[in-house]
């Protein structure tokens, strides 16, 4: 069994593009820890600030569609340099999602009624995400936030299988959990 996660940054929207991720301005850096700071810049969702929300975060859940529009492998870069190695959603955008495998970001597709529930109830909280997969291939994502704990099952999709077997994999060695 395996376990890892940490705090959650809730973005409920569908459709965050690349350039919401990372703005292309940022796209000629040969530093990748340069791009630290300007993930998520230019998203508009209200009440979000980038400059205070994205600290410390590990998990996204989102919406649909995430990581569309240009095809920008930095996009995932930016993620994983600010330490976000788990993206949950209703789906990543196809060309998005090979810049994710090769960053070691997993991606866990989620029904949307599953993902309603999660804003729902945990939107609003600050929330700790524990994702189990247990070595009869079952998988579910937990959320806590104080007392209030719920659990979601998902299916590991193919193309994430090699990330999860990583020995190294960042989602895991670098995990927040306190459980």
């Amino acid at each position: 069994m395996k376990t890892f996660g940490g705090p959650v940054l809730f973005l409920d929207r569908s459709d965050i593009n690349t350039d919401e991720i990372i703005p292309s301005k940022y796209l000629g850096e040969t530093d990748k820890k340069v791009i630290k700071p300007y993930l998520l810049e230019d998203l508009k969702i209200n009440g979000f600030n980038p400059q205070t929300d994205v600290a410390g975060k590990c998990v996204i859940i989102t919406r649909d569609n995430f990581g569309c529009g240009a095809e920008k492998p930095q996009a995932a870069v930016a993620l994983t340099v600010n330490s976000i190695y788990t993206v949950v959603s209703a789906g990543i955008a196809k060309n998005f999602r090979p810049a994710m495998q090769s960053n070691d970001i997993l991606s866990i597709e989620m029904d949307r009624k599953s993902l309603a529930d999660m804003f729902h109830t945990f939107g609003d909280k600050d929330t700790e995400c524990k994702v189990v997969i247990n070595d009869d291939g079952t998988a579910k994502v937990k959320l806590y936030a104080g007392s209030l704990s719920k659990s979601y099952p998902f299916q590991i999709g193919e193309t994430d299988s090699p990330i999860l077997e990583k020995e190294n994999w960042g989602g895991y060695t670098t995990s927040n959990l306190k459980y």
